[in-house]
């Protein structure tokens, strides 16, 4: 166990209030209600790992040793690390450890289509149903997100974007839409916080939803759109570059 992974068990278990990376991932999953359990504890310890980036695609998640760490029994542990299965973190195989997942890179493409194509019409949408006071919320994360981008702050910039995803899906008032977002958000979000740490991205990011607050303020919904697909598409690229595989080295 790592001294960051010690230090945010123990805050867990003081009841400490969670992180907005901690928030989140209890929100997509529908734990909001039951953060104090040791089954969300778990899931929040080991997503939160996963998405940035303490644990990495084939680590070994040793279900002795995690019981071991929350002072509970295997029971929650594997109730966790079937959750995250199903979220598509963690792969479980028979007689074999579980293993964080790797993602191939023919279904990242996939993934960041779907979120481009999406996005897109989330954000005509907030042109045409929002007016002035409901888009200042976004003038509002922007602010943090140049803060957070000047401290060179990388988690804290992450989940600010997250956020901003977040309040642009709820704002576009498509419910099914939202759902889908959510669907695959989990799964993303590693490849998200991986992309955001690259050489020049946070730079790069922080320009990009600086026009796009400009282009909703300003009622540009075609304007916006082609922004958001360009976000999306920047990352996928910036992915690409790395020479990710989702395939071991």
């Amino acid at each position: 166990m790592t001294t960051d992974e010690r230090d945010h068990d123990l805050r867990l278990r003081a009841g400490s209030s969670p992180t907005a990376g901690e928030r989140e991932i209890l929100r997509v999953l529908g734990r909001a209600e039951d953060a104090g359990g040791v089954g969300a504890q778990i899931l929040v310890s080991l997503g939160t790992a996963i998405v940035e980036g303490r644990l990495r695609p084939g680590d070994d998640l040793n279900s002795v040793e995690l019981a071991r760490r929350f002072n509970s029994s295997r029971t929650p542990v594997r109730e966790a690390l079937l959750t995250l299965e199903r979220e598509g973190l963690v792969e479980i195989v028979a007689r074999k450890r579980p293993r964080v997942r790797r993602l191939e890179i023919a279904e990242v493409r996939e993934i960041y289509e779907l979120r481009s194509e999406l996005y897109a019409l989330v954000s005509r949408r907030i042109v045409a149903r929002c007016g002035a006071r409901d888009l200042e919320v976004f003038g509002r994360i922007q602010e943090r997100l140049e803060d957070a981008a000047a401290a060179e702050d990388l988690d804290r910039y992450f989940w600010l974007v997250v956020e901003f995803r977040n309040t642009e899906a709820r704002l576009a008032g498509n419910e099914t839409v939202r759902n889908v977002l959510d669907s695959v958000g989990i799964r993303t979000l590693q490849l998200r916080h991986f992309s955001l740490s690259l050489p020049g991205r946070i730079a790069t990011s922080v320009d990009d939803h600086r026009r796009l607050v400009r282009a909703y303020v300003e009622g540009e919904a075609e304007l916006a759109a082609a922004l958001t697909r360009s976000i999306v598409s920047r990352g996928l690229a910036a992915v690409e570059r790395s020479g990710w595989t989702g395939s071991p080295r």
